[in-house]
Protein backbone atom coordinates (compact mmCIF):
# COMPACT_ATOMS: atom_id res chain seq x y z
CA UNK A 1 0.00 0.00 0.00
CA UNK A 2 1.55 3.78 -1.27
CA UNK A 3 1.48 5.88 1.86
CA UNK A 4 -1.23 8.35 1.69
CA UNK A 5 -0.14 12.04 1.52
CA UNK A 6 -0.82 14.34 4.74
CA UNK A 7 -3.97 15.91 5.68
CA UNK A 8 -3.12 19.29 7.99
CA UNK A 9 -5.60 20.63 10.57
CA UNK A 10 -5.41 24.25 10.13
CA UNK A 11 -7.38 25.19 12.84
CA UNK A 12 -11.50 25.37 13.76
CA UNK A 13 -13.89 26.55 16.74
CA UNK A 14 -16.55 25.21 19.03
CA UNK A 15 -19.66 27.05 20.05
CA UNK A 16 -20.56 27.12 23.88
CA UNK A 17 -21.94 23.91 24.83
CA UNK A 18 -24.27 25.80 27.60
CA UNK A 19 -25.82 27.68 25.41
CA UNK A 20 -29.64 27.10 24.71
CA UNK A 21 -30.11 28.08 21.34
CA UNK A 22 -34.07 27.32 21.70
CA UNK A 23 -34.45 29.95 24.80
CA UNK A 24 -32.59 32.63 22.63
CA UNK A 25 -34.95 32.30 20.13
CA UNK A 26 -32.74 30.60 17.41
CA UNK A 27 -32.66 27.48 15.71
CA UNK A 28 -29.76 25.29 13.50
CA UNK A 29 -29.10 27.55 11.39
CA UNK A 30 -28.00 29.84 13.44
CA UNK A 31 -25.50 27.42 15.18
CA UNK A 32 -24.16 26.83 11.70
CA UNK A 33 -24.12 30.15 10.68
CA UNK A 34 -22.43 31.63 13.97
CA UNK A 35 -19.65 28.50 14.25
CA UNK A 36 -18.43 28.74 10.03
CA UNK A 37 -18.38 32.42 10.51
CA UNK A 38 -16.32 32.61 13.60
CA UNK A 39 -13.58 29.15 12.47
CA UNK A 40 -13.26 31.50 9.36
CA UNK A 41 -12.61 34.48 11.47
CA UNK A 42 -10.13 32.49 13.80
CA UNK A 43 -8.70 30.61 11.55
CA UNK A 44 -8.06 33.38 9.06
CA UNK A 45 -9.46 31.87 5.64
CA UNK A 46 -11.18 33.47 3.02
CA UNK A 47 -14.53 31.80 2.69
CA UNK A 48 -13.62 31.64 -0.71
CA UNK A 49 -11.07 29.67 -0.26
CA UNK A 50 -13.01 26.39 1.02
CA UNK A 51 -12.98 23.73 -1.99
CA UNK A 52 -15.64 21.38 -0.49
CA UNK A 53 -17.77 21.36 2.99
CA UNK A 54 -19.05 17.75 4.61
CA UNK A 55 -21.20 18.15 7.54
CA UNK A 56 -21.47 15.91 10.81
CA UNK A 57 -25.58 15.36 11.80
CA UNK A 58 -27.21 12.55 13.26
CA UNK A 59 -31.27 13.74 13.91
CA UNK A 60 -31.73 16.77 12.10
CA UNK A 61 -35.28 15.63 10.72
CA UNK A 62 -36.30 14.69 13.78
CA UNK A 63 -35.39 17.84 16.21
CA UNK A 64 -35.58 20.22 13.81
CA UNK A 65 -37.16 19.02 10.82
CA UNK A 66 -34.27 19.87 8.64
CA UNK A 67 -32.22 17.49 6.57
CA UNK A 68 -30.05 18.56 3.65
CA UNK A 69 -27.61 20.44 6.05
CA UNK A 70 -25.23 21.38 3.20
CA UNK A 71 -27.30 23.90 1.69
CA UNK A 72 -26.90 26.05 4.44
CA UNK A 73 -22.87 26.86 3.35
CA UNK A 74 -24.59 29.24 0.65
CA UNK A 75 -26.54 30.99 3.01
CA UNK A 76 -23.41 31.91 5.50
CA UNK A 77 -21.28 33.47 2.26
CA UNK A 78 -22.43 33.99 -0.97
CA UNK A 79 -18.92 32.64 -1.88
CA UNK A 80 -20.24 29.17 -0.97
CA UNK A 81 -23.52 29.11 -3.03
CA UNK A 82 -21.61 26.39 -5.37
CA UNK A 83 -20.18 24.33 -3.07
CA UNK A 84 -19.91 21.05 -3.50
CA UNK A 85 -21.44 19.36 0.31
CA UNK A 86 -22.06 16.35 1.44
CA UNK A 87 -23.79 15.47 5.25
CA UNK A 88 -22.92 12.21 7.17
CA UNK A 89 -24.57 10.05 9.46
CA UNK A 90 -23.79 7.54 11.40
CA UNK A 91 -25.48 8.40 15.26
CA UNK A 92 -22.96 9.69 17.23
CA UNK A 93 -20.56 8.92 15.14
CA UNK A 94 -21.27 10.94 12.75
CA UNK A 95 -18.99 14.07 12.83
CA UNK A 96 -15.73 11.43 12.59
CA UNK A 97 -17.46 10.05 9.37
CA UNK A 98 -17.53 13.61 8.27
CA UNK A 99 -13.79 14.23 8.79
CA UNK A 100 -12.88 10.67 7.14
CA UNK A 101 -14.85 11.63 3.90
CA UNK A 102 -13.10 15.13 4.03
CA UNK A 103 -9.89 13.25 4.61
CA UNK A 104 -10.70 11.06 1.68
CA UNK A 105 -11.45 14.15 -0.85
CA UNK A 106 -8.04 16.21 0.07
CA UNK A 107 -5.66 12.70 -0.24
CA UNK A 108 -7.43 11.66 -3.61
CA UNK A 109 -6.36 15.05 -4.97
CA UNK A 110 -10.14 16.22 -5.62
CA UNK A 111 -9.78 19.04 -3.28
CA UNK A 112 -6.82 21.22 -1.13
CA UNK A 113 -9.03 22.81 1.48
CA UNK A 114 -12.06 20.89 3.19
CA UNK A 115 -14.58 22.43 5.88
CA UNK A 116 -15.85 19.93 8.29
CA UNK A 117 -18.75 21.10 10.56
CA UNK A 118 -20.77 19.01 12.30
CA UNK A 119 -23.78 20.56 14.80
CA UNK A 120 -26.66 19.38 16.52
CA UNK A 121 -29.87 20.75 17.99
CA UNK A 122 -31.28 18.76 20.67
CA UNK A 123 -32.64 21.04 23.61
CA UNK A 124 -36.03 21.85 21.81
CA UNK A 125 -37.78 19.15 23.07
CA UNK A 126 -38.52 17.49 25.94
CA UNK A 127 -36.37 15.53 27.58
CA UNK A 128 -38.94 12.27 27.20
CA UNK A 129 -39.01 13.23 23.39
CA UNK A 130 -35.50 14.08 22.80
CA UNK A 131 -34.93 10.01 24.58
CA UNK A 132 -36.79 8.83 22.08
CA UNK A 133 -35.67 10.54 19.12
CA UNK A 134 -31.73 9.66 19.46
CA UNK A 135 -33.48 5.79 20.10
CA UNK A 136 -32.99 5.76 16.60
CA UNK A 137 -29.46 4.72 16.65
CA UNK A 138 -30.94 1.16 18.26
CA UNK A 139 -32.44 -1.45 16.11
CA UNK A 140 -36.30 0.57 16.36
CA UNK A 141 -38.82 -1.76 17.66
CA UNK A 142 -36.04 -4.82 18.27
CA UNK A 143 -34.37 -3.78 21.37
CA UNK A 144 -34.17 -1.35 23.99
CA UNK A 145 -38.52 -1.71 24.17
CA UNK A 146 -38.99 -2.36 27.99
CA UNK A 147 -37.41 1.59 29.53
CA UNK A 148 -38.14 5.15 30.07
CA UNK A 149 -34.46 5.63 28.28
CA UNK A 150 -33.14 4.10 25.35
CA UNK A 151 -29.41 4.93 25.61
CA UNK A 152 -28.96 4.62 29.27
CA UNK A 153 -30.86 1.63 29.49
CA UNK A 154 -28.46 -0.07 26.35
CA UNK A 155 -25.49 1.14 28.37
CA UNK A 156 -26.80 -0.44 31.33
CA UNK A 157 -26.38 -4.01 29.33
CA UNK A 158 -22.93 -3.14 28.63
CA UNK A 159 -21.92 -2.44 32.53
CA UNK A 160 -24.05 -6.04 33.17
CA UNK A 161 -21.86 -7.65 30.66
CA UNK A 162 -18.55 -6.61 31.92
CA UNK A 163 -20.08 -7.20 35.56
CA UNK A 164 -20.50 -11.02 33.84
CA UNK A 165 -17.85 -11.65 32.32
CA UNK A 166 -14.89 -9.78 34.83
CA UNK A 167 -17.16 -8.07 37.43
CA UNK A 168 -17.96 -4.44 37.17
CA UNK A 169 -16.37 -1.88 39.39
CA UNK A 170 -19.08 0.43 39.78
CA UNK A 171 -17.04 2.92 42.12
CA UNK A 172 -14.78 3.60 39.25
CA UNK A 173 -17.54 4.89 37.10
CA UNK A 174 -18.08 7.55 39.73
CA UNK A 175 -14.56 8.26 39.74
CA UNK A 176 -14.63 8.58 36.04
CA UNK A 177 -17.88 11.14 36.36
CA UNK A 178 -15.72 13.21 38.65
CA UNK A 179 -12.85 13.63 36.91
CA UNK A 180 -14.74 14.47 34.05
CA UNK A 181 -16.60 17.35 35.70
CA UNK A 182 -13.25 18.40 37.19
CA UNK A 183 -11.83 19.09 33.86
CA UNK A 184 -15.05 20.73 32.69
CA UNK A 185 -14.81 23.09 35.19
CA UNK A 186 -11.44 24.46 33.36
CA UNK A 187 -13.16 24.24 30.23
CA UNK A 188 -14.63 28.10 29.32
CA UNK A 189 -17.09 26.26 26.77
CA UNK A 190 -18.29 23.46 28.98
CA UNK A 191 -21.80 22.89 29.51
CA UNK A 192 -21.69 22.13 32.92
CA UNK A 193 -18.41 24.28 34.09
CA UNK A 194 -20.67 26.56 36.56
CA UNK A 195 -22.70 22.95 37.57
CA UNK A 196 -22.36 22.01 41.42
CA UNK A 197 -21.88 19.06 42.75
CA UNK A 198 -21.48 17.45 46.82
CA UNK A 199 -19.50 14.47 47.34
CA UNK A 200 -22.77 12.44 47.12
CA UNK A 201 -23.02 13.29 43.76
CA UNK A 202 -20.57 10.64 42.75
CA UNK A 203 -21.89 8.25 45.14
CA UNK A 204 -24.61 5.57 45.15
CA UNK A 205 -26.94 8.21 46.71
CA UNK A 206 -30.68 7.88 45.48
CA UNK A 207 -31.73 10.90 46.76
CA UNK A 208 -28.11 13.46 45.41
CA UNK A 209 -27.72 10.69 42.01
CA UNK A 210 -30.32 8.97 41.12
CA UNK A 211 -30.81 5.49 39.35
CA UNK A 212 -32.23 6.58 35.99
CA UNK A 213 -32.00 2.71 34.19
CA UNK A 214 -30.40 -0.44 35.44
CA UNK A 215 -27.93 0.56 37.97
CA UNK A 216 -26.65 3.70 35.94
CA UNK A 217 -27.03 7.28 37.51
CA UNK A 218 -27.47 10.45 36.59
CA UNK A 219 -23.65 11.06 36.99
CA UNK A 220 -23.01 8.02 34.51
CA UNK A 221 -25.03 9.94 31.84
CA UNK A 222 -23.82 11.91 29.16
CA UNK A 223 -25.46 15.73 28.25
CA UNK A 224 -28.69 16.53 26.27
CA UNK A 225 -26.82 19.31 24.51
CA UNK A 226 -26.79 22.12 21.83
CA UNK A 227 -23.80 23.25 19.99
CA UNK A 228 -21.43 22.75 16.87
CA UNK A 229 -17.47 22.61 16.11
CA UNK A 230 -16.19 23.04 13.10
CA UNK A 231 -12.52 22.24 11.62
CA UNK A 232 -10.57 23.17 8.27
CA UNK A 233 -8.65 20.41 6.89
CA UNK A 234 -6.01 20.99 4.79
CA UNK A 235 -3.67 19.09 1.87
CA UNK A 236 0.26 20.04 2.22
CA UNK A 237 0.07 22.50 -0.72
CA UNK A 238 -2.50 24.64 1.19
CA UNK A 239 -1.19 23.99 4.83
CA UNK A 240 2.46 25.20 3.11
CA UNK A 241 0.98 28.42 1.36
CA UNK A 242 -1.26 28.67 4.71
CA UNK A 243 1.76 28.47 7.56
CA UNK A 244 3.97 30.84 5.33
CA UNK A 245 1.12 33.57 5.26
CA UNK A 246 0.49 33.20 9.13
CA UNK A 247 4.22 33.42 9.76
CA UNK A 248 4.01 29.43 11.03
CA UNK A 249 6.38 26.21 9.45
CA UNK A 250 4.92 23.43 8.57
CA UNK A 251 6.03 21.52 11.22
CA UNK A 252 3.63 23.87 13.26
CA UNK A 253 0.66 22.57 12.12
CA UNK A 254 -0.80 19.65 13.61
CA UNK A 255 -1.43 16.54 11.02
CA UNK A 256 -3.88 13.48 10.99
CA UNK A 257 -1.12 10.89 11.29
CA UNK A 258 -3.36 7.90 11.51
CA UNK A 259 -7.38 7.01 11.93
CA UNK A 260 -9.58 3.88 12.71
CA UNK A 261 -12.72 2.89 11.15
CA UNK A 262 -14.55 -0.13 12.10
CA UNK A 263 -18.24 -0.78 12.25
CA UNK A 264 -20.33 -3.94 13.94
CA UNK A 265 -23.86 -5.28 13.92
CA UNK A 266 -26.27 -3.09 14.50
CA UNK A 267 -28.11 -4.79 17.20
CA UNK A 268 -26.44 -5.26 20.63
CA UNK A 269 -26.88 -9.26 21.62
CA UNK A 270 -25.34 -9.90 18.32
CA UNK A 271 -22.47 -8.00 19.31
CA UNK A 272 -22.38 -10.19 22.44
CA UNK A 273 -22.96 -13.11 20.72
CA UNK A 274 -20.03 -12.62 18.35
CA UNK A 275 -17.73 -11.51 20.92
CA UNK A 276 -18.29 -14.83 23.55
CA UNK A 277 -15.31 -16.16 23.27
CA UNK A 278 -13.60 -13.02 22.86
CA UNK A 279 -11.36 -11.91 25.73
CA UNK A 280 -12.87 -8.20 25.07
CA UNK A 281 -16.32 -7.55 24.57
CA UNK A 282 -15.95 -5.31 21.44
CA UNK A 283 -13.09 -7.08 19.32
CA UNK A 284 -14.12 -4.62 16.17
CA UNK A 285 -12.69 -1.77 18.58
CA UNK A 286 -9.61 -3.51 19.33
CA UNK A 287 -9.14 -3.41 15.17
CA UNK A 288 -9.65 -0.01 15.31
CA UNK A 289 -6.68 0.72 17.44
CA UNK A 290 -4.73 -1.21 15.80
CA UNK A 291 -5.25 0.19 12.49
CA UNK A 292 -4.90 3.92 14.00
CA UNK A 293 -1.94 2.76 15.69
CA UNK A 294 -0.22 1.11 12.70
CA UNK A 295 -1.23 3.77 9.87
CA UNK A 296 0.14 6.12 12.40
CA UNK A 297 3.25 4.51 12.62
CA UNK A 298 2.99 3.19 16.52
CA UNK A 299 3.80 -0.20 17.76
CA UNK A 300 1.88 0.82 21.23
CA UNK A 301 -1.11 3.17 22.77
CA UNK A 302 1.49 4.34 25.35
CA UNK A 303 3.38 6.18 22.65
CA UNK A 304 0.35 8.72 22.86
CA UNK A 305 0.20 11.41 25.31
CA UNK A 306 -3.81 11.05 25.92
CA UNK A 307 -6.82 10.28 24.77
CA UNK A 308 -9.87 12.14 24.24
CA UNK A 309 -12.52 9.44 24.48
CA UNK A 310 -16.40 8.94 23.82
CA UNK A 311 -17.88 8.80 27.41
CA UNK A 312 -21.82 9.01 26.80
CA UNK A 313 -21.87 7.30 29.32
CA UNK A 314 -18.77 6.58 32.28
CA UNK A 315 -19.00 2.40 31.31
CA UNK A 316 -18.08 4.18 27.24
CA UNK A 317 -14.79 5.46 29.00
CA UNK A 318 -14.28 2.32 31.08
CA UNK A 319 -14.67 0.04 28.04
CA UNK A 320 -12.25 2.35 26.17
CA UNK A 321 -9.65 1.85 28.73
CA UNK A 322 -9.33 -1.84 28.44
CA UNK A 323 -10.00 -1.96 24.62
CA UNK A 324 -7.10 0.81 23.36
CA UNK A 325 -5.28 -1.77 26.04
CA UNK A 326 -4.40 0.73 28.74
CA UNK A 327 -5.16 -2.26 30.56
CA UNK A 328 -5.87 -6.42 30.25
CA UNK A 329 -9.74 -6.84 29.44
CA UNK A 330 -11.71 -5.99 32.46
CA UNK A 331 -9.22 -4.70 34.45
CA UNK A 332 -10.13 -0.90 33.46
CA UNK A 333 -10.72 0.03 36.79
CA UNK A 334 -7.13 -0.47 37.95
CA UNK A 335 -6.06 2.62 35.68
CA UNK A 336 -8.56 4.52 37.41
CA UNK A 337 -7.49 3.67 40.67
CA UNK A 338 -4.08 4.45 40.23
CA UNK A 339 -4.74 7.86 38.81
CA UNK A 340 -3.60 6.85 35.23
CA UNK A 341 -6.67 8.75 33.59
CA UNK A 342 -6.45 12.00 35.63
CA UNK A 343 -4.89 15.38 33.46
CA UNK A 344 -1.76 14.91 35.88
CA UNK A 345 -1.83 11.25 35.38
CA UNK A 346 0.46 8.85 32.91
CA UNK A 347 -2.16 9.11 30.52
CA UNK A 348 -4.74 11.89 30.61
CA UNK A 349 -8.15 11.02 29.37
CA UNK A 350 -11.12 13.64 28.39
CA UNK A 351 -8.99 16.70 29.68
CA UNK A 352 -11.49 18.40 27.88
CA UNK A 353 -14.47 17.18 30.39
CA UNK A 354 -15.11 14.61 27.66
CA UNK A 355 -19.10 14.48 26.75
CA UNK A 356 -20.40 14.28 30.22
CA UNK A 357 -18.53 17.52 31.43
CA UNK A 358 -18.05 19.64 28.19
CA UNK A 359 -21.46 18.20 26.61
CA UNK A 360 -22.73 16.19 23.37
CA UNK A 361 -24.00 18.03 20.67
CA UNK A 362 -24.47 14.06 18.87
CA UNK A 363 -23.47 15.38 15.45
CA UNK A 364 -20.81 17.73 16.35
CA UNK A 365 -18.81 15.60 18.93
CA UNK A 366 -16.32 13.55 17.08
CA UNK A 367 -15.01 16.72 14.98
CA UNK A 368 -14.99 18.76 18.51
CA UNK A 369 -12.48 15.79 19.50
CA UNK A 370 -10.81 16.67 17.23
CA UNK A 371 -10.22 19.87 17.27
CA UNK A 372 -9.28 19.44 20.90
CA UNK A 373 -6.27 17.49 20.39
CA UNK A 374 -5.53 19.54 17.98
CA UNK A 375 -5.30 22.53 20.83
CA UNK A 376 -3.43 20.15 23.32
CA UNK A 377 -0.55 19.06 20.27
CA UNK A 378 -0.03 23.10 19.41
CA UNK A 379 -0.55 24.42 22.63
CA UNK A 380 -3.47 26.41 22.52
CA UNK A 381 -5.61 24.15 25.40
CA UNK A 382 -5.80 27.10 27.89
CA UNK A 383 -6.79 26.02 31.04
CA UNK A 384 -6.81 22.70 30.00
CA UNK A 385 -3.52 21.88 28.40
CA UNK A 386 -1.75 19.25 29.53
CA UNK A 387 2.08 19.67 30.38
CA UNK A 388 3.72 17.72 27.61
CA UNK A 389 1.68 16.63 24.24
CA UNK A 390 2.91 15.78 21.22
CA UNK A 391 0.64 12.68 19.71
CA UNK A 392 -3.19 12.70 20.91
CA UNK A 393 -6.33 10.50 20.05
CA UNK A 394 -10.04 10.49 19.50
CA UNK A 395 -12.46 7.67 19.89
CA UNK A 396 -15.72 8.16 18.93
CA UNK A 397 -18.80 5.76 19.29
CA UNK A 398 -21.80 5.83 17.28
CA UNK A 399 -24.92 3.51 18.87
CA UNK A 400 -24.22 0.67 21.11
CA UNK A 401 -20.72 0.49 19.29
CA UNK A 402 -21.74 -0.11 15.97
CA UNK A 403 -19.58 2.40 14.18
CA UNK A 404 -16.48 3.69 15.64
CA UNK A 405 -14.02 6.09 14.28
CA UNK A 406 -10.23 7.13 16.07
CA UNK A 407 -7.76 9.97 14.63
CA UNK A 408 -4.45 10.68 15.88
CA UNK A 409 -2.72 13.86 15.98
CA UNK A 410 0.07 15.02 16.07
CA UNK A 411 3.27 17.90 14.72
Amino acid sequence: MQPQSKVYILGGTQTDFARNWTREGLGLFDIFKEVLTDAVTQVGIEPAQIEVGHVGNFVGELFAHQGLLGGYFGHVYPELANLPTSRHEAACASGSMALLAAMSDLQAGHYGLACVLGLELMRNVPGQVGAEHLGAATWYGEEAQNCTYPWPHMFDLLAQEYDRRYGMDYESLNTIARINYDNARLNPNAQSRQWSFTPESFTANDTYNPIIEGKLRKSDCGQITDGAACVFLANEKIAKEYATKHGLSLRDIPYIKGWGHRSAPLLFAEKLRLSAQHPLIFPHIQQMVQDTLRRAGMQSVFELDGLETHDCFTVTEYMAIDHWGLTAPGKSWQAIADGHITRDGAFPINPSGGLIGLGHPVGATGIRMLLDCFKQVSGQAGANQLRKVDTMATFNVGGSATTCASFIVGR
